[in-house]
Order: C-alpha cells, then sequence, then structure tokens
C-alpha cells in the first residue's frame, strides 16, 4: 500500500518520499538574491528528510514582489545564490523546486512582521502596483493599475524567463505560484477580475493568462522535468472563484502539460471567513484529484505523522506540503519515520542522537 515514505514519479524524476517542505516567505532578500539565511532554512529541512524543498515565491519581476525583501529570480544575477543552494540539497538527497511568482495588486507592502503597511518609493516601495482590475486587496493596499496586452505580454515573458533561469540554478521542479491573492490568481477571481476583453469575463478568458504562462514556461522547461502549478481551490466568498471551477481548470493545465495541482485556498478576498482546522484544505485536494484525473498535493494543518500518513494512503493527495510544522521541527520527517516505524536513515553526522538513548554515559570529545 501507497504510504508518507513511499517513492513517486514526475517524469523523469522520482521523489523518495510524499514530503515536501511547502514554499515560505522569508522577507531576508536584499535586490531578490538569496543569501545564508535561506542557505540554512532550506539546507536544513533537507538535512531533515524532506524529499522535496521549494524555495518561498520567487518574484519573476523587481515589481512583482511582496515586499522589498522577497526572493527573485528575475536576473540572471540572482542564479548563482540560488545554484549554491539547490547544490546543498541534492547533496542531502533531497530535491529541489522553486516557486516562481507575482505579488500582483499585494506588491510593494512591509514585511508582515513590520505591520500592514504600504511603503513608499522613499522606503524602497513602487508605484507600478499592476493587476487584472484597477481594485485594491483593502485599504492597506495600493490601488493598482490595470495591465494592458502588452503589459500582459510582459508578465508571460518574465515567467518564461524566470524558469530559464531556474534550469541553469539547477532546479528539479517550477512550480507557478497561482494562489492567495496574488496576479495570477487575480485573473482566475471574477471578483478581481473585471476586464470586458479576452483576459476577463468567462471562465476560458479568466483562467487565460495562467495557461499561456504555463505553455510559455513548458517551451522553456525541459520535458523530462515536471512543472507544477499552486491554486487557491476556493475563495471562502459567494461568487468568487470555487471548487468546480478548480477542477475545471485542473483539467486544463493537465492537458497542456502540468504534472500536479497544488491546492490551497484563500487570500484573495480581504476578511474572508474560513473555517480552519486540522487537514481543512485536504478534501479540495481529493476532489480535484479523483475528478480532473491529475495527481494533487495537501497542504494546510498537516501536522502529526499518521495524519500525513493517512492522507496518502487513503488516496486524497499525492504529496504533503508542510509549513508552520516544518518550522518548528526542520527534521519532521526523520521523526515522523521512526514514529510510524519506517527504515530512515539519519545524516550520518547525527546519527549518535539519533540512535536509543544509552545507559553507557561516554565522554565529550571537546576540540582545544
Amino acid at each position: 500500500m501507497t504510504d508518507l515514505f513511499s517513492p513517486i514519479t514526475f517524469r523523469d524524476l522520482t521523489l523518495p518520499n510524499r514530503i515536501a517542505v511547502s514554499p515560505m516567505c522569508q522577507y531576508s532578500s536584499i535586490d531578490g538574491f538569496a543569501n545564508d539565511w535561506h542557505l540554512v532554512h532550506l539546507g536544513s529541512r533537507a538535512v531533515g528528510g524532506a524529499g522535496l524543498v521549494f524555495t518561498e515565491a520567487s518574484a519573476v519581476l523587481p515589481e512583482g514582489r511582496i515586499t522589498p525583501n522577497d526572493l527573485g529570480i528575475w536576473k540572471d544575477d540572482h542564479i548563482a545564490s540560488l545554484a549554491r543552494i539547490v547544490d546543498f540539497l541534492h547533496g542531502q538527497g533531497a530535491h529541489s523546486a522553486i516557486q516562481l511568482a507575482h505579488a500582483g495588486r499585494k506588491a510593494s507592502m512591509q514585511r508582515p512582521w513590520e505591520g500592514d503597511r504600504l511603503l513608499s518609493p522613499s522606503e524602497d516601495g513602487w508605484t507600478n502596483v499592476a493587476a487584472p482590475s484597477p481594485i485594491a486587496f483593502n485599504h492597506h493596499y495600493a490601488k493598482p493599475h490595470e495591465l494592458d496586452a502588452t503589459g500582459i505580454a510582459r508578465i508571460t515573458e518574465a515567467f518564461a524567463a524566470a524558469a530559464r533561469r531556474a534550469l541553469t540554478a539547477g532546479f528539479d521542479i517550477v512550480e507557478i505560484h497561482s494562489a492567495h491573492g496574488y496576479l495570477l490568481h487575480e485573473f482566475l477571481s471574477p471578483l478581481s477580475n473585471r476586464r470586458t476583453d479576452l483576459y476577463g469575463g468567462s471562465f476560458e478568458n479568466r483562467i487565460r493568462l495562467l495557461v499561456e504562462t504555463v505553455d510559455a514556461i513548458r517551451a522553456e522547461w525541459p520535458q523530462n522535468r515536471p512543472l507544477f502549478v499552486r491554486i487557491s481551490a476556493v475563495e471562502w466568498t459567494d461568487g468568487g472563484w470555487d471548487l468546480d471551477q478548480s477542477v475545471a481548470l485542473a483539467r486544463v493545465l493537465e492537458q497542456h502539460g502540468v504534472d500536479l495541482v497544488d491546492v490551497s485556498s484563500g487570500g484573495n478576498v480581504s476578511g474572508a471567513t474560513i473555517p480552519t482546522g486540522p487537514g481543512y484544505q485536504v478534501p479540495f485536494a481529493e476532489r480535484i484529484r479523483r475528478e480532473a484525473g491529475i495527481p494533487t498535493a495537501a497542504v494546510g494543518q498537516i501536522t502529526a505523522p499518521a495524519q500525513a500518513d493517512q492522507i496518502i494512503r487513503n488516496g486524497q493527495a499525492d504529496l504533503v506540503l508542510l509549513a508552520r510544522q516544518m518550522l518548528r521541527d526542520p527534521y519532521w520527517p526523520l521523526h515522523a519515520a521512526q514514529e510510524l516505524g519506517m527504515s530512515v536513515s539519519w545524516p550520518p553526522q547525527y546519527l549518535r542522537a539519533a540512535q536509543p538513548t544509552s545507559t553507557r554515559r561516554e565522554p565529550v570529545q571537546v576540540s582545544s
């Protein structure tokens, strides 16, 4: 029976287990560059046994950042620092993924722990905040300008160029971020997309930019490497994007060469009431997997090893992505394996600590 520690293959890539480190914004970059914080943050989760490690959302354009401190991949200069991280992840037996993103109308903000506030150009913010329609997320955010045809084409080209850079950096998987109220999600939703051209109105028009982005990346990304897409399956608001549309979108994405849909929810409606709880988004991943015939990843308050294992055993999703739990315990996969009675290989540097406690006391070696 398939379980949490069984391998899974996408195209030519086989992951050693079904555990992935979810993209988690660290807001610790300068000019988009990865640094030692990112190396240690991501590298420690690879040491901890995750089969797949995602970078945080990486902006494909400088104005596509949520904050001035977001990770970026909009210029070739970013490649070397990302490649350093990829090399370390691979050295620990983990595969590497990068999430490509554009913040849309949620851009140019202060880091969350510093307060929910729009930054001015004098504070390293910017004024060219873009969206499908000139509708602000809420009063804390900028009123964006509406993208014209030239601006939309530039977005697609930026995602494709970012995929080329990701390939040079050595990433195994690219994921397109089309969730949580950022640009591509904004185009999907009738609540944020009020356009009357080819990119607005009907379902086919609202998904057009995402599908064009998938095609543009597939033209650059090798056919033997997987492509994922993250979506918000529902917006928790009447009249918004819903699960029926998510299933229909997933069918289209599968036809355009997407290998997995990473299923989250919310983020596009300020103040939406979301009934959270353990595994509260898993049913969305399960339905999309069943009805669209495409692999899915489950996210959201997955914390216990037995819970994660059950999601895989029951066929509700093909991967589980952990975020906050991985912050609390970078070695969660190794601890989960022990709890579930699975064989697991700790890094040799940690083997002594991983063995059952002995009654024998050994001297501690201290270097002079």
